[in-house]
Order: structure tokens, then sequence, then C-alpha cells
């Protein structure tokens, strides 16, 4: 029989289609959410992770070939192997993968020989077990992970001929086969992003039924021996077995050693079943998920919440262990040692400051003070903070927004590490280029002599890099007020937050690149993807000053031409130019199709955009296009979002947008108010106070605000504090089918902007 939890689906009370109740909130999840994606045209360019939050290790069905990104595509009609995989996302590819994958009634073991047929209606995928009956094997495999390690269970058919096949992959691999113990040991040396010096992934396997047959592979031959090392390394173990006998399989691995693996073996799994374990991790997903809990939504919109808030849980991942004397140590991927303390990876800041991080400083801010703790390790260890980490610094995408990671977390009231350090750190970053280009800031001397990053000096992406280091700049300046240092030497980063103003085009109202000259560039086109800008074009990227929106909304003319510039976004046409790239990138594909004019929603630069009718006195705007996106770009299915999920970061903005808010400005104590999803959302935070957002007559046509209290009193505000929420507070939104055009309308209750804090 299958594992029994993992069908049941009795977590929901139901009337009609409103979810009323949740208990169960992980079996909702459809980790499939996103799979439906290929290179040229992203659906959130996912993989079912099956694996704990935050888990060193994830697990996934493999349709794709060996280093191929795609790992899993929802399309694909055949599983080459399940992999333990650490991948942030297919176009950062792995890292240390292998995989495991039962076959019958022949000795095969390269990837596509083994590969075999499978349907989704004999798939179950839920975040804590997954189970696939692969037809040509005739084999049922199930596993369920742990932070470290995983338990396999194989019901196999009828046979003398039954195997299971181990693949270290290669670039560099060993395995070894130890029969008297029903052991296998091996590494894999496999990396995408280095270089990472003495990288390896050590992984140790138990099988509960003796090896009636033992064999070593390298590449398509069978090798002599029980051991070996070589380009591209397996294994095979070989049974018999009898109809529907199941051969259960426990593996765990270590960055750090065979020993430390067998450690996290013994310490994750000991004598646990393949059930208990299951429902170990079932009730590590149910207490996470149950930090935020909804009422009063329907079945799809409860199922893409929380298929969301699960994306939210796995970047960046823990890359450290427990020693045998407890001790937290990892190994360092910046020199190859291992050192003691925190240590995570596989995330990208470009994406995740935005509202992933803040999303953790709310919710979840005990994990955060330990990834704060890792970045500390990043920079003793590598002498920078990684912009990209995958697991090392890895040269892609722009910006320093590590200042808006650290400044975010420590104003939003994580204590207990270094700050001071990372102060240092920052600062340090914001001043030189560091040895990549991702790495510091590249083109420092020409953003700090002349106040923006020169489009005619051979620096790509001028602009978007100008952009992103005046806000983190702005972010600089926040953790340095808030450390109390001295207005002498923190004063240049807020004069430099100021940097943006030397882009803006009054004769365009946008962001512009500008020559060294002080020209700008020409001939100008807003809507030429890349050149100045990174992944998107002026009208995605003129939006860009997170912490000076007044300053903004000055530039273009005053608040009614402001919002006239914010509704064009959506009225335009999707017209684009690809010159840039010299082909249609899929992000300019999934603008295209989404019929929503310019509006990007599949990539970052511009996802802040829908939020900024309140600075300019338009907050109702806010709420239609907030629930339209909601409504139009989201859904649990395979082709459920828009683009690329990006590591947590567009499902944070789903889950912040269904409870009513969005960080736009990180490294500010507000999250500017949109509208909510539900009747009814409770934040159950861990300080123990609870913040509950009713909203009783909310529904499809009950999307706009006509008032809002908190704790029973009139709240006129377009935002809401962090400091203030971490009280507890009761918010009370009164919902009509007609925008209120007027609340939200006074200067006064407009959001945070630099240039008129007092």
């Amino acid at each position: 029989m299958f594992f029994t939890i993992a069908l049941t689906i009795s977590s929901f009370v139901v009337l009609g289609q409103t979810v009323n109740q949740v208990t169960d909130p992980v079996e909702y999840v459809n980790p499939l959410m996103g799979t439906d994606s290929k290179p040229d045209l992203s659906n959130g360019n996912t993989y079912p992770a099956i694996a704990v939050p935050w888990g060193m290790n994830f697990w996934t069905p493999q349709t794709g070939k060996m280093g191929d990104g795609w790992a899993y595509t929802y399309t694909a009609d055949k599983i080459r192997g399940f992999k333990q995989t650490h991948q942030p996302s297919p176009w950062m590819n792995d890292y240390g993968q292998f995989s495991v994958m039962p076959v019958t009634g022949k000795m095969v073991f390269e990837q596509d020989e083994r590969a075999s047929w499978f349907s989704h209606k004999a798939e179950v995928s839920k975040p804590y077990y997954y189970s696939v009956y692969l037809a040509d094997a005739n084999v049922t495999t199930e596993l369920t992970p742990t932070e470290r390690a995983a338990q396999f269970r194989f019901t196999f058919p009828k046979g003398d001929s039954s195997y299971i096949v181990i693949d270290a992959f290669d670039k560099g691999s060993y395995v070894k086969v130890i029969p008297a113990e029903r052991k296998i040991i091996g590494y894999s040396t496999r990396y995408s992003r280095g270089p990472l010096p003495n990288f390896r992934n050590y992984f140790v396997i138990y099988i509960d039924k003796a090896f009636a047959d033992s064999k070593v592979w390298s590449d398509k031959s069978i090798v002599e021996g029980l051991e070996l090392t070589a380009n591209h390394a397996g294994a095979v173990i070989g049974f018999k077995t009898t109809k529907g006998e199941k051969v259960n399989m426990k593996i765990a691995s270590s960055f750090i050693s065979f020993e430390q693996a067998e450690l996290n073996l013994k310490r994750e799994l000991g004598g646990d079943s393949f059930d208990v374990t299951a429902q170990k991790a079932k009730a590590l997903w149910n207490k996470r998920l149950n930090a935020i809990s909804v009422e009063g939504g329907s079945v799809d919109q409860v199922r893409t919440f929380y298929s969301c808030m699960y994306r939210t849980l796995f970047f960046p991942h823990k890359m450290y262990e427990h020693d045998a004397n407890n001790k937290i140590v990892h190994y360092s991927p910046y020199n190859g040692k291992t050192l003691p303390g925190y240590m995570f990876a596989g995330t990208g800041f470009w994406d995740t400051f935005r509202a992933l991080y803040p999303f953790l400083n709310l919710v979840y801010p005990s994990i955060n003070k330990e990834m704060q703790e890792g970045l500390l390790n990043d920079y003793k260890e590598g002498g920078w903070l990684p912009e990209w980490s995958s697991p090392g610094y890895a040269d892609i995408m722009v910006g320093n927004n590590s200042a808006s990671v650290v400044s975010d977390a420590y104003i939003k009231g994580l204590r207990g590490y270094d700050i001071n350090t990372l102060y240092k750190a920052l600062t340090h970053g914001a001043n030189n280029e560091g040895p990549i280009s991702a790495v510091g800031r590249k083109g420092v001397k020409f953003y700090n002599e002349l106040g923006y990053i020169p489009y005619d000096v051979d620096i790509n992406e001028n602009a978007a890099r100008t952009l992103e280091y005046a806000y983190d700049d702005f972010a600089i300046y926040q953790l340095g007020k808030a450390l109390h240092k001295p207005e002498s030497e923190i004063a240049i980063y807020a004069k430099r937050s100021q940097n943006y103003r030397n882009l803006f085009d009054p004769s365009s109202g946008l962001m512009r690149g500008k020559n060294k000259d002080g020209s700008f560039q020409s001939p100008f086109s807003p809507f030429k993807w890349g050149g100045a800008f990174t992944e998107g074009n002026s009208w995605h990227y003129s939006w860009s000053v997170f912490h000076d929106m007044n300053g903004l909304v000055t530039l273009m003319g005053g608040d009614q031409k402001f919002v006239t510039k914010l509704d064009s976004v959506f009225s335009m046409p999707p017209v684009f130019d690809e010159s840039a790239y010299g082909g249609v990138i899929h992000e300019i594909r999934e603008m295209q199709i989404a019929n929503m004019g310019q509006y990007a929603h599949g990539n970052q630069p511009i996802q802040h955009m829908i939020y900024l009718y309140n600075y300019a006195g338009a907050p109702y705007k806010t709420q239609y296009w907030a629930r339209e996106t909601m409504n139009r770009m989201y859904r649990a299915t395979p082709d459920g979002y828009c683009g690329d999920e990006d590591n947590g970061q567009t499902s944070a903005w789903y889950v912040f947008s269904a409870m009513g808010f969005y960080p736009v400005t990180p490294a500010v104590d507000q999250y500017v108010l949109g509208a909510p999803l539900f009747k009814k959302v409770t934040l159950n935070l861990e300080n123990g106070k609870k913040v509950i957002i009713n909203a009783g007559a909310n529904s499809a046509e009950n999307k706009y605000v006509k008032s809002l209290s908190w704790n029973g009193k009139p709240y006129s505000k377009n935002w809401v504090s962090h400091s203030e929420l971490l009280k507890g507070a009761v918010l009370d939104f009164n919902m009509t089918p007609t925008a209120n055009t007027q609340r939200g309308s006074d200067k006064k209750d407009y959001p945070y902007s630099f240039s008129t804090d007092k």
C-alpha cells in the first residue's frame, strides 16, 4: 500500500467552494506548481522539491539528462532517476548532485537505458513525500526527506533481476560497495559555478536487503572490483525479489566527510521507519506553514497561497552540519576547509532582497538570524559578501544588494550576531570592485566620482547598476544610523542614495543611460531590453527608487502625472526591442503574452511597482492591480507562475499581497498597503503575538478598501509598521465593490520616502 497519510486530504472544511478552516496546510501544497517550463518560456522553472524547510538536501524525480538544469519538466514522459539536488534554478544549475534508480529485468545503468515511462496519474507529489509508478521497471518508488538524509521505499515485482542503480554523475566521482554491511559510499564533485576548492558531496547508503549482486561502473561500462574513482562512477546492486516486496534504503550526505555523512544518517534517521520519517517531515512542514493561517478563500486560492509559501521556505538552504560534539560546522566554498559556524547557499540577492528576505524577517526571523551569521562567515572566509551564492561566489546579475539583506534584518529587529562586522562588510563591498563583476561594485570608481556608471565605458547594464547602488547606499545609511555611526561617516551614503536623479531624463520622464560626458545615451528606446538595463527596459527600471518615491514623483511632475505614468504601464501594448540580446529572451516573451501591457511580473525589477500608487494618493489602484495580478498570474498548477519563481521571491510577492501589504522599501520599518485576498489571515509570530487581518466582506467583487481600523481605531495611512505589527494587532478591512478614491489621498498618509524623512 502507498503511504496512507500522503494520500489523505482531510485538512479543510468546505462550504460550497470556500475554505473556512485549514488544519493541515501542507496538503494544499502542489510541488508541481511551475514545473511546466522550458528555456524559452518559464511558468516557474521549478522542480518538485521533496525536502524539509531550508534543508541541506532536496530530492526530485529527474526527467532531464545528467547536467541539464531542467531536472524535472512536467511534459516529460520518462524518469531517469531520483536526484539529490541543491539547485536554486535551472539557469544556475546544480552542485553535489547524485541519483538513485530502480530497474528490473536487465542490468542497465546508463541514464537513457534505465529511464522509465511514467504518468502523472500514477504520481503523488507532496513536500514531505513523493511516489511514482515506473512502468518499464514495474516498480513503485517512494521517498521522504530529512534535512540531510532521506528514506526510499521500492516496491518490486517478482524476479531474480531487480536492481538499484547509484549514479554519482560525471566531472569526477567515486563509489565503493561494501556488501557485508549492505552499504554503498561515494561522492560527487560536480558543480556548475566555481571554483570550489576541495568540493565533494559525500554520500552513505544503506539497503535493508542482502546484496545478491554488486557492480561498479564507469560511463557505459561495468568495471572490475567494488571500488572506483573515475570521471563518471556508479554502482549497481542486485537482488532477487518476490512480488510486492519492499526494499528500503536510507541515504545521507555531507559536504565534509564520509564520517559526517554517517553521523547525519544516524542522527536524522536512526531506527525510524519510512512512515515515521514521513510523519516527522509532514509535521515540520505544518509547523512552518501554520505560521500563517488563511480563511474564507476558495480552494484554488488556498492551494495557491500555501504552494507559494512552500517555495519561500527553501533558499538559501543550509550548508552547515552538526559534528560529533554537536557543534555547528560547515564546508567553506571559499577555502575548502571545514570551519565552525553557519553557512547557507543557493540564492541571488538581486531577486530575493525585494520580498523574500523581508518575509523571513517578519515570519521566520530565527532562521534569518542564522543566515546573517552565515553571511559573516562568507565575508570572513571569502573577503566579500556574496550577491549570488551557488554555493560560493557566482558571477551573475548586478547590484550590491547584500546591503539590503543585512540592513533590513537589523532594522526589523534581528539581534545576537556581529552586526558591526557585517556593517564593515557592506562598506567594503560598496567602495571596491570585487574579484568578479558580481561581487562588490563593478564600475564603483565611475559611480563614486560621477554619480552614475556611464553607458559608454564598456560596463554592461550600467543604468540598472546605478539605480540599485543608489538604493543599496540608502540601505547602508539606514544601518549606519541604526548603529549610531557618526554622521561624518554615513553622510556619503545618504548623498549617494540620490544618484538615481542623475539618470532621470526629463524629456521622456524615464530613466536613461548616460554617457561619461554627461549626455544621455542616444538613440533611446524605452522599450529596449538589456543594454543599460538588466532583464528589463526603462519602463521596468524607472521605478527602482525604492527608498525615495517622493523624489521620483517630483521628478515625474507630481502626483497626478505619476499616477498617469503608472497607468500607462498597463495600457501600453507589450511592444519590445530585443536587439541588445540578439533574440527574444524568455522574460520578454512572458511579458508579451500576459496581456498586462508593459507590466512584466514574471521578472523582479517591476514587481513592487503596483504598490507605488500609495505614494501619490491613489491606493485604490494598487488594490485593483494587486488583485488582478494574484488572480491572473498565479495558480497552483504546473503552469502556475508567469516567469521564473526565483528562490522564493515571486512566491513571497504573492504571500505578502494576499495578506494585504508589501515591503516596497526593505531597510525601512514599513509595509505598503494593498488589500487582503482572504476574509481572514492570522500571522502567528515567533514572539508569540498574533496579527489578525479581517476582511469579512472580501469577495471577487469586493476588492477595494473602503476603510481600515487598527485595534478598533480608524487608520488612514497607506502603510503599516513592522515594529507595531510585532506587538500584535487586529486590522479590520471594510471591503467594497467600488473604489474609495479619497482614502489614502492625503500626503500625511503616504509611505516613507527619503526626501520627506524628517
